[in-house]
């Protein structure tokens, strides 16, 4: 069985069924940068307890700092609006709205909490808004720009506008793929004449601008494939509908330069694997699909807008960053409270706190500050929840573990605490480190 399944593997690593796997020696570099900030880490977690969400404020301002500069040396006047949906911890808010960037939000919470934190620009898209989160907008009209994700959510607003007499300004979003589950947002690139004639007749809709948002963007290819569908829709929109463009919003799914770090279930052919070999998944294989530099999908980006878009546009880009720019921001703390076996140990955390089943498809090193190295241990890390699928890892790195050590997992900022659920254990407290605790992740690419 072993024999066969080693043969398969590398025959579909060979025909390239499975993603480049992971640079040993780049895992170690990372774990080696962490680890250097043990004392730092140890002491956070015995001010504040464990388990523990850490928050790198330095990090996540120079990721603001960075995106930013790149995007507005190729398009000036660029409007970044940082996505809370990818983490809502209201620090990060507050933080980003400091950096001086919009705010997009995804619904009336998160409306209210932009408000809150006192953001300038907000834009509030996704689909399914309530009346009740279409009247906060109106409520929030000289901040707030409501991205319309269809025909229905135009009429519904034009009723309420007219009923509180009250302009609001808004764009409308595009679908990019018609197919699958993706159909659910926005409108058909065939139905924006259309629907820029229906907005017409809302005297207090007022259509500014244009959205669309493609995800998981390695590189930046399907955002400048839609540029350049769009062009050619946009050079036969009347001149009037033309001119009414304040702004093109280009969405986000920006990828981190780290890449994305997969366990074998991860993969379409490790799934196939799995059921094939029920009882003896592959939890040791890693894999890493590789993501551009942000500095190239700037530089593409600008090119395609350049190069697609009717010399008569003028009109502001802008972007919607979320994982990019939280994900190096945030990380998990925390501690063993059962040891069961050399190679079965039981943390004082549940997958609760990331809010889904994460770490059996997505891979990230677990790392021992208590008894640290850079050696690799076969071991299940498991969490204190009543469920079989609360796994952190299936090793770890360090000398060796024992009840109380602390263990890290590092880049847990996007779609872990905006996830996070109130089921059987408590949630980990939050601790901001200062500019002296500030974690150094130069060496993370």
């Amino acid at each position: 069985m072993k024999l066969l399944m080693k043969f398969l593997t590398g025959l579909a690593e060979r025909a390239r069924f499975y993603p480049p796997r992971m640079d040993e020696r780049r895992l170690k570099v990372f774990i080696t940068s962490c680890l250097r900030q043990r004392d730092v880490l140890n002491r956070l977690a015995l001010k504040h307890g464990s388990p523990l969400y850490v928050l790198d404020e330095r990090r996540l301002r120079a990721q603001a700092g960075k995106f930013r500069s790149v995007f507005e040396e190729r398009l000036p006047g660029a409007g970044i609006f940082f996505a809370v949906k990818s983490n809502n911890m209201p620090e990060i808010t507050r933080i980003m709205v400091n950096e001086g960037l919009g705010l997009d939000v995804s619904s009336g919470a998160e409306l209210a909490q932009a408000c809150e934190a006192g953001a300038k620009e907000i834009f509030f898209s996704g689909p399914g808004k309530t009346d009740a989160e279409l009247t906060a907008a109106m409520g929030e009209a000289d901040r707030v720009t409501v991205l319309m994700d269809s025909f229905g959510e135009l009429r519904r607003l034009d009723r309420l506008t007219r009923r509180h007499r009250r302009t609001v300004r808004a764009g409308v979003r595009l679908n990019t793929d018609p197919r699958g589950l993706w159909r659910k947002f926005g409108i058909p690139l065939s139905s924006l004449t259309r629907f820029f004639q229906e907005a017409f007749d809302a005297p207090f809709v007022e259509l500014a601008g244009l959205q669309f948002h493609t995800s998981w963007n390695l590189s930046p290819f399907a955002q400048t494939a839609f540029i350049s569908r769009l062009g050619k829709v946009l050079r036969d929109l009347p001149a009037n509908m033309l001119g009414q463009m304040a702004f093109l919003d280009i969405g986000g799914g920006f990828w981190p330069e780290q890449g994305e770090w997969l366990r074998a279930a991860g993969t379409p052919f490790g799934q196939f694997m799995k059921l094939l070999f029920r009882g003896r998944p592959d939890v040791s294989s890693r894999f890493c699909l590789e993501s551009r530099l942000i500095d190239a999908f700037a530089q593409e980006i600008a090119a395609s807008l350049k190069a697609s878009l009717p010399k008569a546009l003028n009109c502001r880009i802008c972007l919607e960053p979320g994982r990019w720019l939280c994900h190096e921001a945030v990380h998990l703390l925390i501690t063993v409270v059962d040891v069961k076996a050399d190679d079965l140990v039981i943390t004082d955390a549940g997958t609760n706190a990331v809010g889904w089943e994460r770490f059996e498809q997505d891979y990230f090193p677990v790392i021992n500050l208590t008894r640290p190295g850079v050696e690799e241990h076969p071991c299940a890390v498991l969490g204190s929840l009543c469920t079989p699928h609360d796994v952190w890892s299936y090793s770890y790195h360090g000398t060796t573990i024992r009840q109380g050590d602390l263990l890290l997992i590092p880049t847990q900022g996007a779609y872990t605490y905006s996830l996070r659920q109130n089921f059987i254990k408590p949630l980990p407290n939050v601790a901001i480190m200062d500019d002296e605790m500030s974690l150094d992740w130069k060496m993370i690419v």
